[in-house]
């Protein structure tokens, strides 16, 4: 269905206070429709989730953002807060709690039968960033002395309230993971055949610590819908399943962007969030950078006498600054992005480093030729740079050379140096390597022109 048409049929049945029909009109929709129509219609959003059961209500609930989801709470009725929440997966959940105020935490963790409790405190008690709080425990577990056949039959009587069945894990008595196997391995095999036939003791599992970023590599390079997740003796603790990694992966990208663009991170969506914490998130960097670029202003200052005695210096600053500026950004960025997807890590960075400094000659290079070019064919047409002209040339070309080749090195390292320093890699913004690199390219310029022209213009 349409969503104008969605949208008219639940205004109709609302309007007309028909809960039955209302009830089974939104059964009906898919849960991205239901959600799609709670944005549309915030004001009526529990309304909505009131006419949905609580399985769809949960389901609905776990994929809207979480401005809407803390609005959503906030509204509703304490007896219908505590079924949405124990109706939630574990990790999801979870999720949801984490952003939540510290007193909104506590009251929310009452309404949440016991069992439930426990698990949620467990999954709070880990660090923010770790694997452990995405994790579930809804997972089917296998015996290595069973066969196939008792498998199958736990995978009936449990399996409902998996988070997947997908995967079966092989576990000791202790709770020890020793291997896992789609379900298919399972399917495809006589009923008779034991588990322990079947087990080669090779599976690739997350450590309940390890960093959400690194769970995302793992995901990429293994190619799984679910992970187990282990502790340091190697007991299973839960799983970690595709949607939550690409929701996670997807939260990480909208991140690094933001500070790539010079930016403090947004813990919220663009519009919803005030107006003054959205200046508070962007002027730190923009007077950082500021008085970065005042050392520019400081650079020109000492240089003040050399500009006064060859005016046309100045001219050119301008286009070494953007120069320098741009392939730095062109550099962090690629290098930035490249580490994100696990392409690159710090103990590559001399392969990094050459490809830059071959990368940085070439590029100044070309810039380098066609300034010396421009400044050739500008001076046949208009006499602008009299005697000088093919010295002035070289000192652009030389000067081009380079502050790019400066730029290409700042931007492919910077990321690397932060990342050894356990800082994210996103915070050597575009605008941060391009303000390093307008100082330092000033410095670059003047000292080529003072080799140059010595004696002549200066």
């Amino acid at each position: 269905m349409e969503n104008t048409a969605l949208l008219e049929r639940f205004e109709q049945l609302l309007k007309e206070q028909d809960h039955r029909e209302l009830k089974t009109f939104l059964d009906d929709q898919l849960i991205t429709d239901i959600a799609e129509l709670i944005y549309e219609l915030p004001d009526d959003a529990v309304e909505i989730i009131n006419h949905l059961t609580f399985s769809r209500a949960a389901a609905a609930f776990r994929i809207l953002e979480f401005p809407t989801q803390e609005d959503i709470i906030r509204a509703l009725p304490a007896h219908k807060t505590a079924e949405l929440m124990n109706e939630l997966p574990p990790d999801d959940r979870t999720a949801f709690l984490e952003e939540l105020p510290s007193q909104a935490v506590q009251e929310l963790i009452k309404l949440l039968d016991p069992e439930e409790r426990k698990v949620t405190l467990a999954l709070l008690g880990y660090k923010e960033n770790s694997v452990g709080r995405i994790m579930t425990p809804d997972y089917i577990a296998a015996k290595s002395h069973w066969s196939v056949a008792q498998v199958l039959n736990h995978i009936r009587m449990y399996g409902r309230d998996s988070e997947t069945i997908d995967v079966i894990y092989i576990i000791d008595d202790d709770g020890k993971l020793l291997d896992d196997f789609r379900i298919r391995e399972f399917l495809l095999v006589s009923q008779e055949t034991m588990v322990q036939t079947l087990m080669d003791d090779r599976f690739v599992a997350l450590h309940v610590n390890d960093d959400q970023e690194e769970a995302i590599q793992v995901f990429r390079l293994e190619n799984r819908v679910a992970l187990p997740v282990i502790d340091v003796h190697g007991v299973m603790l839960g799983i970690v399943t595709i949607d939550d990694i690409l929701w996670i992966a997807n939260e990480e990208h909208t991140e690094d962007i933001q500070k790539i663009g010079g930016t403090e991170a947004l813990d919220e969506p663009y519009l919803d969030m005030p107006l003054m914490r959205l200046l508070k998130k962007r002027v730190g960097w923009l007077v950082i950078l500021f008085i970065g670029e005042m050392l520019t202003a400081s650079v020109m200052t000492y240089f003040e006498d050399e500009i006064a005695k060859a005016v046309v210096l100045a001219l050119f600053i301008p286009l070494i600054i953007s120069s320098g500026g741009n392939s730095g950004s062109q550099a962090s960025t690629l290098i930035i992005q490249a580490m994100a997807l696990g392409e690159l890590t710090i103990s590559d960075w001399w392969r990094v480093m050459r490809r830059e400094i071959l990368s940085g000659i070439m590029l100044g290079s070309v810039l380098g030729v066609i300034g010396f070019i421009r400044i050739l064919v500008w001076n046949s047409f208009f006499h602008t740079y009299g005697n000088h002209t093919v010295l002035i040339g070289l000192t652009l070309g030389v000067s081009l050379i380079g502050v790019v080749l400066w730029g290409t090195l700042s931007g492919s390292m910077l990321p690397l140096i932060l990342k050894r320093a356990g800082a994210d890699p996103a915070s050597s913004s575009a605008p941060f390597v391009a303000t390093l690199v307008d100082v330092t390219g000033l410095l670059i310029y003047f000292s080529v022109a003072y080799i140059f022209l010595k004696g002549i213009l200066l």
